[in-house]
Order: C-alpha cells, then sequence, then structure tokens
C-alpha cells in the first residue's frame, strides 16, 4: 500500500445547510453542528485517503475522538484539515483532524479509518 504517514489535506467549506443547527430552536441563531463539523473533519480524511489507496480500494471511518471548542455562525468560511499520524496493519489508519475559521480554532480532536476493498464488498453485495 503506498500510503503513509504524513500525508496531509486542507479543504474549505461554509457553515451551510445540512452542517448547521439551532439546538431545537434553543438558540435564536443557526450554528455549525458537532455532527457537522465531524461529517467534515471525516470527509477530509477520507478523500485524503481516497487520493493515496490503490485503486478497488476505500476508506471507512470507525472511530472519533473530538472537541467542539468554539462556534461558527451561519455563512462562516472554515476550514479543515486531517493528517495521516499512523498505519497499523497496512488497514487502520490515524488522523489528527481540525477545523478552523481563519487562525481560531473550532474543534480538534482525531479519527480512525479502515481501508476496504471496495471490489470485494461490491461482489459480496451482489451474490
Amino acid at each position: 500500500m503506498s500510503i503513509e504517514p504524513g500525508i496531509s489535506r486542507t479543504d474549505e467549506f461554509t457553515a451551510e445547510g445540512r452542517v448547521l443547527t439551532d439546538v431545537g430552536g434553543t438558540i435564536g441563531v443557526k450554528v455549525l453542528s458537532t455532527p457537522g463539523m465531524i461529517a467534515m473533519m471525516e470527509r477530509t480524511a477520507a478523500v485524503l485517503s481516497l487520493e493515496h489507496l490503490p485503486e478497488g480500494h476505500a476508506t471507512v471511518g470507525f472511530e472519533v475522538c473530538v472537541k467542539h471548542v468554539a462556534g461558527a455562525v451561519e455563512g462562516a468560511t472554515l476550514t479543515t484539515s486531517a493528517t495521516l499520524r499512523e498505519v497499523v496493519d497496512d488497514r487502520k489508519l490515524r488522523f489528527d483532524v481540525e477545523v478552523k475559521e481563519g487562525e481560531r480554532t473550532i474543534g480538534v480532536g482525531t479519527h480512525e479509518r479502515r481501508v476496504i476493498n471496495v471490489a470485494a464488498h461490491a461482489e459480496a453485495a451482489g451474490s
């Protein structure tokens, strides 16, 4: 496998649509939700992985350990980054992940993904 620790990716996104919450109407403004933040962290790690994996392979997430340390209001421009910290048994990928608004940290933590053989899973599902 050609994926090595140290690779990283940064993506930009806007706090809008499905990544927002108003906490059931209790705060009077829409903000980046914790599940939305996690989804963007996972997406960045998944795309980074896919860029470095052999054809027919992808990843699925199985662990997230993050802190949502600051708020971001609707319309905020955010960056999410993922850096591969460790590869275990050529199939378990451990990432450091972060979401920022400019220099301000919104969320930070770790995320783990497992490499899967997409072709083998597709064949199993079709049989």
